[in-house]
């Protein structure tokens, strides 16, 4: 399975069929909703047959009859939260992309592959440093879309020898200790100015830390503020931790940063909704916003699905059968939601799946930041 990148993006987004269609499903299997196989292959049979019906003038049989096939043969969930299938069977197009987070699940049929929920993924994720630390070594790690992509170590042994002394030498232990925690503080300055040097060179959006809390508590304030504004909430891990133990860890790090940031939004999209202020919320409005052109952030309740109609000019609306921006005869869509996200994307708004926050629900599940 290919691994999410620009390029790979870029190489899915070329790709055209102008006399067959080109399949494209989004899958949802993250085990928090999904807790069963059969829970996220009973979502993908429904989509299915939806999707059969809403287009009945295509064939869709086999593509559809490739993803039934990954689908039920089970889906490795380790790091997996969402899956992303490309398929023109016509054309030899076949693609499956493991996804670290959840998304919409939905199924979209064009000429060329629904590329925009992925390009989101990759430009929401920043990168996560990890840093495992105490006295005398330290392990930095970089991980983006749940893959380690950078790896590196430091080690600065502390003196061993000092506690063999006899009772003649015992007048100078205190200096010998004083000089051991000089050595050890050095040792966190110098892990700083590396994970400084980490930060310029990856740009990571955000760092956590595994360490005692007299090691976290001294480490700390030697960070350069540019690295102390990004701090993530800390790991509890042991230093000598495994890879696998430390990319579960930092997955679940991931989800709370992802968790937070999502809330952070919605507190912003409520606030601004009281004022007044470049804001607006439930199905309509945002589908009004979105035909204007004003928004600059779009919140959806992942799961939302609504039907409604859609204009060859790209205007939406939640009731037919005249466009409001052309008065063009529209079509009815099963998934104006959906819709929603794509023309947020084209527009270069940005775009949060939201899960579970029970302020978007009570706003409609759907709201928007606007840019006037």
């Amino acid at each position: 399975m290919p691994v999410l990148t620009e390029a790979s993006i870029r190489q899915l987004a070329g790709f055209r069929s102008s006399d067959h269609p080109v399949v494209s499903c989004y899958l949802d299997v993250d085990g928090r909703r999904q807790v069963r196989a059969k829970d996220y292959q009973r979502t993908f049979e429904s989509m299915a047959r939806r999707a059969v019906t809403d287009h009945a003038d295509v064939d869709l049989s086999n593509d559809l009859d490739r993803f039934a096939r990954h689908v039920r043969a089970g889906v490795d969930r380790h790091g997996v939260r969402g899956l992303a299938m490309f398929s023109c069977a016509a054309r030899g197009l076949w693609e499956v992309v493991p996804l670290p987070v959840p998304v919409a699940s939905r199924i979209a049929v064009n000429q060329s592959p629904v590329v925009g929920p992925l390009e989101a993924i990759v430009h929401e994720l920043e990168p996560l440093a990890v840093l495992l630390v105490d006295r005398q070594r330290a392990r930095m790690f970089v991980l983006h879309l749940g893959e380690v992509i950078e790896r590196s170590s430091l080690f600065e042994a502390l003196p061993r020898d000092y506690d063999r002394r006899d009772d003649a030498g015992r007048g100078s232990r205190e200096r010998e200790q004083h000089h051991v925690d000089e050595l050890a503080m050095q040792h966190l300055r110098h892990t700083a100015d590396a994970v400084f040097r980490l930060h310029q060179e990856t740009g990571f959006g955000h760092l956590t830390i595994a360490a005692t809390d007299d090691v976290h508590a001294a480490f700390v304030p030697m960070l350069h503020s540019y690295v102390r504004d990004r701090l993530a909430p800390r790991l509890h891990i042991a230093v000598g931790a495994s890879e696998p133990e430390i990319v579960r860890a930092a997955l679940e790090i991931e989800r709370q940063v992802e968790r937070d940031r999502e809330s952070l939004l919605v507190t912003r999209l409520r606030d601004a909704l009281g004022a007044g202020k470049k804001a607006t919320a439930g199905l309509a409005p945002v589908l009004a916003a979105l035909n204007e052109r004003k928004v600059a952030t779009l919140l959806v309740s992942n799961g939302f699905i609504e039907g409604g109609w859609r204009c060859a000019c790209g205007a939406l609306a939640t009731k037919g059968p005249r466009c409001p921006v052309d008065g063009a005869e529209m079509e009815r869509t099963t998934d104006v939601v959906s819709d929603a996200v794509d023309a947020a994307l084209l527009e270069g708004a940005r775009v949060e799946m939201c899960e579970g926050n029970a302020d978007l629900d009570v706003l409609g599940r759907l709201g928007a930041l606007l840019r006037y």
